[in-house]
C-alpha cells in the first residue's frame, strides 16, 4: 500500500510510480493535450492552495458536510438494497476513493457489515484498468461489484464504463455517485449539483495520491495503472479531515429526494453551451461544480460560467480560485449545473 489511506478502508490496485515521472506545468501540459498527447501520459504539478483558498475549503467542508453525508447515506442504502452483504465497492481513483471509504463506513455503521473496498483506475479514452478488473473477477462474482465515484459531469466516465463492461459479462457498469446533476449514474445520492468539499483540492484530500497514469514505458503489460505518492505533502494531508467530518454527520435515516424538473437534458444543455461560445470540442466544456473546480486547479481556463455571482455559500471556493488565477466569471442560465468551466483553446498548440 502507498498513500495515506488506512489499509482497513481501501485496497489500492495501482502501481506506485513515485519518482518515475516528472510533473509538468499547467501550460505545457495543456498544450500537449491539445496537440493530441493523452492526459494520462503526464502528471500535473500539484496546485499549492493559498491560505485564503484553504479557508474557503474549510468553510465549504463545514457548510456541506451534512449534505454530503445525506447523499452518501442515500446511495449507500441503494447499494445495500441491490448488493446486500455480498457487495464489493470498487471506487474510481482518485476522486472516488474517499467516497468509497464513506460508503463503506456508512454501511458498516448502519448494517454492521464491512464490505470490501478497492480503488482502481479508469481513464477517458483509454478505458478501465484491465489488470485490476482481472484481479477482482478472480476473487468475486461479477454481480457483486459496484463502481463508485464522486459525481458526474457530462457522463464521460459512465460511458467509458459502459464500453468496458461489454467485455465483463455480469458486471453492472452503473456508477454509484453522491451528486448526479446530469441524471447519468445508475445510483445517486442526489440530482443536486452541490459542492463535495473533496473536489476543492487535489492529492491532499485523496490520500496524497496523484491522478492515475498510463504510459507504456512506465506501465508494462499486465501491470496496474499507476499513481505517484506525494510523500513530501504529509504535513498538508487533509484526507481524513474530510472523511471524518462527513462521517460524523451521517443521518439516522436516509431521507428520499424529490426528482427536480428540467426543460432540457444535461446533454442538450452542454450542446447549447458549445453553440453559444463557439466551442467545437466538447472536451473543453466541463459542467458541474466538481468539474469546474478541476478546470481551475489543473487546466488552462478560458472562463467560468456560473448561475449567479452572489452564491458565495455554494460557489465561494470557485470565486476565490477564479480571482487568484485571473479567470473571468460569466453569469449563464444553467439548469442542471451551478457552474461550468470552459478550457482555453491554445491556438498555436
Amino acid at each position: 500500500m502507498f498513500g495515506t489511506y488506512k489499509p482497513e478502508d481501501v485496497t489500492i490496485l495501482l502501481k506506485d510510480i513515485t519518482g518515475l515521472v516528472e510533473p509538468m506545468n499547467t501550460r505545457e501540459r495543456e498544450a500537449r493535450i491539445q496537440q493530441g498527447v493523452h492526459y494520462c501520459e503526464m502528471l500535473p504539478m500539484e496546485y499549492q492552495p493559498s491560505p485564503a483558498y484553504l479557508a474557503a475549503y474549510r468553510d465549504a467542508l463545514e457548510r456541506y458536510a451534512s449534505t454530503t453525508a445525506m447523499a452518501a447515506a442515500r446511495v449507500a442504502e441503494e447499494i445495500w438494497r441491490d448488493k446486500g452483504p455480498d457487495g464489493v465497492l470498487v471506487s474510481l481513483a482518485r476522486a472516488g476513493t474517499s467516497i468509497g471509504v464513506l460508503l463503506k463506513r456508512y454501511i458498516a455503521l448502519r448494517h454492521r457489515v464491512s464490505l470490501p473496498h478497492y480503488t482502481i483506475s479508469i481513464i477517458r479514452g483509454r478505458g478501465i484498468d484491465r489488470a485490476a478488473m482481472a484481479y477482482l473477477l478472480k476473487q468475486y462474482r461479477p454481480e457483486q461489484l459496484q463502481f463508485v465515484d464522486g459525481w458526474t459531469g457530462k457522463g464521460a466516465i459512465q460511458r467509458e464504463l459502459d464500453r468496458a463492461m461489454a467485455d465483463c459479462p455480469g458486471v453492472d457498469p452503473g456508477l454509484a455517485v453522491l451528486s448526479d446533476p446530469g441524471g447519468l449514474a445508475g445510483k445517486r445520492g442526489t440530482r443536486e449539483d452541490f459542492l463535495i468539499a473533496s473536489s476543492c483540492l487535489n492529492s491532499t484530500v485523496s490520500g496524497l495520491l496523484s491522478r492515475t497514469f498510463l504510459r507504456s514505458d512506465i506501465i508494462g503489460p499486465g501491470e496496474f495503472h499507476g499513481a505517484a505518492f506525494y510523500r513530501e505533502l504529509l504535513d498538508q494531508d487533509l484526507t481524513y479531515g474530510f472523511i471524518d467530518t462527513v462521517a460524523d454527520r451521517f443521518p439516522e435515516k436516509a431521507e428520499p429526494e424529490e426528482e427536480p424538473a428540467f426543460s432540457c437534458t444535461a446533454e442538450e444543455e452542454v450542446a447549447e453551451i458549445c453553440r453559444t461560445f463557439g466551442i467545437e470540442d466538447r472536451n473543453l466544456v466541463k459542467p458541474g461544480i466538481g468539474e469546474a473546480t478541476r478546470v481551475l486547479l489543473r487546466r488552462m481556463p478560458w472562463k467560468l460560467l456560473v448561475h449567479s455571482l452572489e452564491d458565495r455559500a455554494r460557489l465561494g471556493h470557485l470565486y476565490r480560485l477564479a480571482e487568484e488565477k485571473g479567470v473571468p466569471l460569466e453569469v449563464y442560465p444553467l439548469q442542471h449545473y451551478l457552474a461550468c468551466g470552459l478550457i482555453q483553446k491554445l491556438a498555436d498548440s
